[in-house]
């Protein structure tokens, strides 16, 4: 069976225009968060998709996605807005409209939107054996603050 979702509303108080909906607060992984992130879950099924979108200067902890058997790759492709990618020990990765980024599974790494830019990003997980999500530090402010220096070519 097909799936099909209404697009929703698309746009925020701010005037953040993006293709994808803006979804409800993501107050299930608030915790998890630096400020304010939105999810919009677009398909079920053996290989959820979802888009969420990030305010400014929101980003999530430092995580790791786990699994077996193929499972557990986690691909964020941006949609609209600017936003961050870092793997733990490597540079950071400036996300545009049509950034795309697979994180193999077990690689620790964070990702959010500047923090003069809101961010959405699709992202879904691999299937596969024991796919599971491993929460961890939040990025400190310092760590993030210097990215603001660094420009967009981070």
């Amino acid at each position: 069976m097909t799936e099909k979702r209404d697009r929703g509303d698309t746009m925020t108080d701010d005037g953040f225009d993006q293709i994808f909906p803006l979804g409800e607060p993501n107050d299930a992984y608030a915790q998890y968060f630096i400020g304010q992130s939105y999810n919009a879950p677009l398909t079920g099924g053996s290989v959820p998709v979802a888009n969420i979108t990030f305010e400014p200067g929101c980003r999530n902890n430092w995580h790791v996605h786990h699994g077996t058997e193929g499972g557990g790759d986690q691909i964020l492709m941006c949609t609209a807005g600017s936003g961050w990618f870092q793997a733990e020990g490597e540079d950071p990765i400036s996300m545009q409209p049509g950034s795309v980024v697979r994180v193999p599974a077990g690689t620790k790494h964070w990702h959010g939107a500047k923090a003069g830019s809101w961010f959405s990003h699709l992202a879904f997980i691999t299937p596969g054996g024991d796919v599971r999500n491993e929460w961890l530090e939040p990025v400190a402010d310092e760590e993030y603050d210097r990215l603001a220096q660094s420009g967009d070519h981070a």
